[in-house]
């Protein structure tokens, strides 16, 4: 997969309150991946520029990209990350090492200078980044989760955590996987508690995932629903990370009830009122079937429980469309209307992490790119 980084860091005095900010984006520079920022205490213009480079390289890793381009309006670093200059400052020698080694995980990667009104979008993070830190440098309330740290290169935060939650230390990392396509999803109807088995595409589609997930590594166990097309695509990426499959019942789909196997024009046909308030109430039942916020429920349950037994590792979950819209709402800390809003394509990856202090975020939603 290729990415376009878009990194800046500055500095309010040069040394002085210091942030950086970085934006991941698809290779059409179009769609954002990931976003960060992050307040770094005191520091110079060209530390914050490289903590923002070191964040994007990371982010990028982390999202399986395996091809880069970088823009910069730093010309030091990205000279310097280039080879054509040679790295002399001492507080800049151990932060060129560290983006160095993690620019060496990626097949090819480029760095290209830019000017400054072209890099707006990570500029104005880390503008952002350094009101944070002025705010913190002067005494001020903070409103803004900021980790105010020593600017030695060898007194770095953990690069998992985003700065702007105030979260510490490693999450729990949880890849969502939606199931390969079937014969109900080939038709759009309502596939929920029914266990039809994935198509010829459907399996070709679990095989790339497991292949893309087993070049990524890192995964120490999968888990997934019980319903056959969930554990047939589940059981495709275990074989090839080497592990085993462990079932949970609550990341199961949804029950739709007397709707299940119509289309979405047969249900509206038949039952008009009903499915009017179930579009516009999560708290609306299906004719014999499960409500939204039943399934938040039971999914938040499996959430905690799977954070709790896999407290700092990567986990994959498998499961089907409306439980990992579940997990990504709880991560978003989104309100219900987020239900409708989201799209998740079959055999779609997505990405949140939880942390055991609380807070949580989304790195990734709806790749396809391995398909």
């Amino acid at each position: 997969m290729e990415v376009v980084i878009e990194a800046d860091g500055g500095s309010r005095g040069n040394p002085g309150p210091a942030g950086y900010g970085v934006v991941v984006l698809a290779a059409d520079r179009a769609t954002v991946l990931a976003e960060a920022k992050q307040a770094i205490g005191r520091a110079t213009n060209n530390v914050a520029e490289y903590r923002g480079l070191i964040a994007g390289l990371d982010a990028a890793a982390r999202l399986g990209a395996t091809e880069v381009t970088v823009f910069m309006d730093s010309k030091l670093v990205v000279e310097q990350m280039s080879g054509r200059w040679k790295v002399k400052h001492p507080d800049l020698i151990e932060l060129h090492a560290e983006a160095r080694k993690l620019a060496a995980r990626f097949d090819r990667i480029g760095y290209t200078w830019i000017p400054r009104e072209r890099n707006e979008r990570a500029d104005r993070l880390a503008n952002e980044a350094m009101d944070a830190a002025a705010e913190t440098d002067g005494g001020a309330g903070n409103s803004v989760a900021v980790v105010a740290e020593p600017t030695k290169a060898t007194a770095k935060q953990p690069l998992t955590a985003p700065g702007w939650t105030g979260a510490r230390g490693t999450p729990t990392r949880l890849l969502l996987l939606r199931h390969g396509q079937t014969a109900l999803s080939v038709e759009r109807r309502y596939s929920g508690r029914g266990n039809p088995e994935l198509t010829e595409l459907g399996r070709r589609q679990a095989t790339a995932a497991a292949r893309y997930l087993a070049q990524r590594g890192g995964i120490t166990a999968v888990i997934s629903s019980p319903l056959q097309r969930a554990y047939d695509t589940a059981a495709a990426a275990a074989k090839a990370l080497g592990l085993d499959v462990t079932v949970d019942d609550d990341l199961i789909e949804t029950d739709f009830g007397d709707w299940e196997g119509l289309t979405f024009a047969e249900v509206a046909k038949r039952d008009p009122d009903p499915h009017r308030r179930w579009l516009r109430n999560t708290a609306t039942k299906p004719p014999g079937g499960e409500s939204f916020d039943e399934v938040l429920e039971r999914v938040s349950t499996a959430r905690d429980r799977i954070v709790a037994r896999h407290q700092d590792a990567t986990v994959l979950l498998v499961s089907h469309v409306t439980p990992i819209k579940m997990l990504l709402r709880l991560a978003l800390d989104a309100g219900p209307g987020i239900m409708y809003r989201l799209h998740l394509d079959l055999a779609s990856l997505s990405i949140a992490e939880f942390y055991s202090d609380g807070p949580s975020s989304v790195h990734l939603v709806n790749q396809t790119s391995y398909l």
